[in-house]
């Protein structure tokens, strides 16, 4: 599995491994746009014909909930909020993943400014986007209202404030009517002190990452930043760790094992597909991991734990995030590029 970070050297890395028929998947935590757009994006930038099967991004794994996984009840005709990205652009790769029922915070402030008075100087700007709720809300009646069935962040959320208000008054709500206030909220005979335990929809994130590397010279607040901040609201609401109180939820992307589950198995599709003439393919045994980040590249691959039994090889490179001195997650191998990784990893294995 490789991520690749350098236009030229992505170029070569890539076309050696389509070369030589070599298995690969690139492993993002970018998101907000679907893998058709995104896997084009860099097929031109690098001009080696890829395809979606290609590229796992933040958010890919969600569309496993459209159908239902054995932890979780399918999502595909329940009414899920998406949060994050440039106008709905999440809310589109949502309805491609299979989600026939997809609200946003913009819906909702559009539905009823009250919700979050200070965002009206965007209103001209959510105008050109929100869609009307399926499903009025009704004050005087919530329980015939707005229900949502799941919260997800997509990509980074542009509007900080609106989006947090919605999902705490959603956590805070009975079974995520919008416009209710559960009545468990804070009783000490409940587990969580009764927070999320009334039917509350369940709070997932695609991006763990508190920072990211943008045009400024210094790193800028990713969605693990809004995570935090959210925390932090709800600590401050609740009580938080020094109550015993928990915001239960779901963290994936790299560093993740459900990211890499997850990628894992659309490396052995895609292996299965490369080598769909074979009579008697043997199991997957190893996976080089190619990145440039010690905390999100290097500790996932060390940490995971394979569902196939194979083995997970780091490499990490010195041309993007690391830069040198001692990385905090050993890896097998420090390269000074994409290609003496790759070629390192083929000698590594007797492919060449």
């Amino acid at each position: 599995m490789f991520t690749v970070e350098t236009e030229e050297l992505g170029t070569e890395s890539l076309g050696l491994l389509k070369e030589q028929g070599i298995p690969f998947i690139l492993l993002t935590n970018g998101g907000g746009k679907h893998e058709t757009e995104r896997v084009a994006e860099i097929s031109e930038k690098l001009n080696v014909p890829l395809d979606p099967t290609h590229i796992i991004q933040s958010h890919s794994p969600f569309a496993e909930l459209v159908k239902g996984t054995d932890e979780a009840s399918a999502l595909e005709h329940k009414c899920v909020l998406v949060v994050g990205g440039d106008g709905d652009r999440c809310r589109r790769v949502a309805e491609q993943y299979g989600f026939k029922n997809v609200v946003t915070p913009a819906d909702i402030f559009m539905a009823d400014p009250s919700i979050w008075p200070f965002s009206k100087n965007f209103t001209d700007y959510y105008k050109t986007f929100a869609r009307p709720l399926p499903k009025p809300m009704d004050p005087t009646d919530p329980s015939k209202g707005l229900k949502i069935d799941a919260i997800f962040v997509y990509n980074d959320p542009r509007d900080w404030a609106l989006d947090t208000q919605v999902i705490m008054d959603i956590l805070l709500s009975s079974n995520g009517l919008m416009g209710t206030l559960s009545e468990k909220n804070g009783r000490t005979d409940l587990p969580n002190h009764g927070y999320q335990q009334d039917g509350q929809p369940h709070l997932y994130f695609s991006n763990p990452d508190l920072w990211w590397a943008a045009a400024y010279h210094l790193p800028r607040l990713g969605q693990g930043g809004f995570r935090e901040a959210l925390e932090g609201v709800w600590a401050a609401t609740t009580g938080g760790p020094s109550k015993g109180i928990e915001l239960k939820k779901t963290v994936i992307g790299k560093p993740h094992q459900p990211t890499y589950e997850f990628a894992e198995r659309q490396l052995l599709r895609n292996r299965a597909t490369t080598f769909s003439g074979a009579t008697d393919l043997p199991p997957l045994q190893r996976v080089y991991m190619v990145g440039d980040n010690p905390e999100s590249d290097i500790r996932g691959a060390n940490s995971y734990r394979s569902e196939v039994g194979s083995s997970w090889q780091s490499i990490l490179v010195r041309t993007g995030v690391y830069s040198g001195g001692e990385p905090a997650w050993t890896p097998q191998l420090i390269a000074d590029d994409v290609q003496k990784a790759v070629r390192w990893a083929l000698k590594a294995s007797k492919w060449t």
